[in-house]
């Protein structure tokens, strides 16, 4: 059977320290912080610990925060975010209560929490599990309804309905995580980051629409367009924990009506193929940042998601290694098998890789891939190892093509059977990893173009793939009369097994 791939793609991560170095300077997260030791050994409070008006105002000035309109709000959800994380810690005063103390009245004291403590004394992991607590408090505040909705409702007199709203918690809740996953699989590709943002439009689409869909519908871009404003919204709420990065929406594609948001040309926004004088930015772009990688990687985890790491496989055997490292992308699988390779001298992890590489089963000649690519990295100090399975049908050939890449002398010429026996097994490997592809394609026709009789002499060779790896020549090859030979030496093949 072949090797089970992992559900997400390989990520690397930044370490413990410098993650949490991160967290530390979140804007939302360092806020919380300062506040929390500004609360000190006690600070009046009203109803469920929120700070009184003159304490917010007090609280703005300390986080420089009063000449923004906003100022007050964001030291309100620093606050919050300090009581919910235990930095900081509520007392009721009973009496306060019993006695039915005005919303502008003290009715508790607020204190730093014993959770402060662990930002100075506790380790990077320490911090870490602090600022994961506190996002989870704002992703359940992202995925909120509007509050603008629910005060209607409530101003009205009536029940709070929130199918009338169009909200359903976890369907919301669903949708973010949906988002998020698909902006970590990017990332893990090398197509999201800092560097390399991703566009709103694309990220809300990648949730919309099918995958077999060649040209949305009109309905279908409508449901874009609203999904790249909720996560306009959303993303505003996250920007400041440090999860992600995010340029919003460029307000004057937005536009109201009938009260709800749209954007202006939506047909255009949405298309992943915009025309290249529409400046994609201002639809929006976002990236998760290293700690937004840590964080949706650990939700995952938790969540019982396979989400590898690299450096995950470097105390591994070698059969595990060269199992994992087609299923990585090419950055991540060079620095897996570096940081493999860095735990072991050269002539260990050669013969280490030669042992794993071996074998006649389906994954061979994947692992045999693999195993020559590790050994790219090897330099001269694994020569004698390569040498000692020159004899060897299963890795003669690629001992040889290492020993000649590498500018060794000497190398004995193959026998006509290891050559034809290691382009089988190449091309079995590249079936296996990247299917019938256009590189495989011209493989094909080079081989049979240069070695006259290549077929004739393909069918014989004894290789577990080699039926099969004919019968995909014939369907790779261009020329029907060519296609049709390779067909008969496919028939051949199998008839001889």
């Amino acid at each position: 059977m072949p090797a089970e791939r992992p559900t997400m793609p390989p990520v690397r991560l930044h370490s413990d320290a410098e993650l949490a170095r991160d967290a530390l300077s979140a804007p939302l997260f360092a806020r919380a912080v300062r506040l929390a030791r500004w609360a000190g050994e006690g600070t009046p409070v009203g109803a469920g610990g929120e700070l009184l008006a003159g304490q917010l105002r007090e609280a703005t000035e300390l986080l420089g925060l009063e000449k923004d309109e906003d100022g007050p709000a964001y030291t309100a959800e620093a606050w919050q975010l300090a009581l919910d994380t235990g930095l900081v810690e509520f007392t009721e005063d009973e009496e306060a209560e019993a006695a039915g103390a005005p919303s502008d009245e003290p009715s508790g004291t607020a204190v730093a929490g014993e959770e402060l403590a662990a930002l100075t004394s506790g380790s990077p992991q320490d911090v870490l599990d602090l600022w994961l607590a506190g996002l989870e408090t704002v992703l359940a505040d992202a995925a909120a309804p509007d509050l603008g909705d629910i005060v209607d409702q409530i101003s009205e007199g009536g029940d709070l309905d929130l199918d009338a709203i169009d909200w359903n918690p976890e369907d919301e809740a669903d949708f973010l995580d949906g988002v998020l996953g698909n902006l970590y699989v990017l990332t893990a590709l090398g197509e999201g980051s800092a560097e390399r943002p991703v566009p709103l439009p694309a990220l809300a689409a990648s949730m919309i629409v099918p995958d077999d869909m060649d040209e949305p519908t009109d309905d279908i871009l409508e449901e874009v367009s609203d999904a790249m404003m909720r996560l306009d919204d959303q993303f505003r709420v996250l920007a400041p924990t440090g999860l992600l990065e995010y340029q919003p929406v460029d307000e004057s594609l937005i536009e109201e009506v009938d009260g709800e948001g749209h954007i202006r040309e939506s047909v255009d926004g949405v298309r992943s193929d915009l025309p290249e004088e529409e400046d994609v930015t201002r639809y929006g772009m976002v990236a998760l940042t290293p700690l937004g990688v840590f964080a949706v990687r650990t939700r995952m985890l938790e969540a019982g998601v396979d989400a590898p790491a690299v450096g995950d496989l470097a105390e591994q055997n070698a059969d595990v290694l060269l199992g994992a490292l087609p299923y990585h992308p090419g950055p991540a699988a060079r620095a897996e098998a570096e940081l493999w390779l860095a735990r072991r001298t050269p002539s260990e992890a050669a013969r280490e890789l030669l042992a794993a590489a071996r074998g006649d089963d389906e994954d061979a000649p994947l692992r045999r891939l693999s195993c020559q690519q590790t050994l790219s990295l090897l330099g001269a100090e694994a020569e004698p190892a390569l040498r000692e399975v020159l004899d060897d049908l299963h890795l003669g050939g690629l001992a040889r093509v290492w020993l000649a890449e590498s500018g060794a002398t000497d190398i004995p010429e193959p026998a006509e059977a290891m050559v034809f026996w290691l382009t089988i097994d190449t091309i079995a490997a590249q079936l296996a990893v990247g299917g019938e592809s256009e590189e495989l394609r011209g493989l094909v026709e080079g081989l049979v173009g240069q070695h006259n009789g290549f077929l004739d002499a393909a069918w014989r060779v004894d290789h577990p793939a080699t039926a099969e790896v004919l019968e995909a020549m014939g369907r790779l090859h261009p020329d029907k009369k060519v296609a049709k030979e390779a067909r008969k030496a496919a028939y051949k093949a199998r008839s001889r097994g």
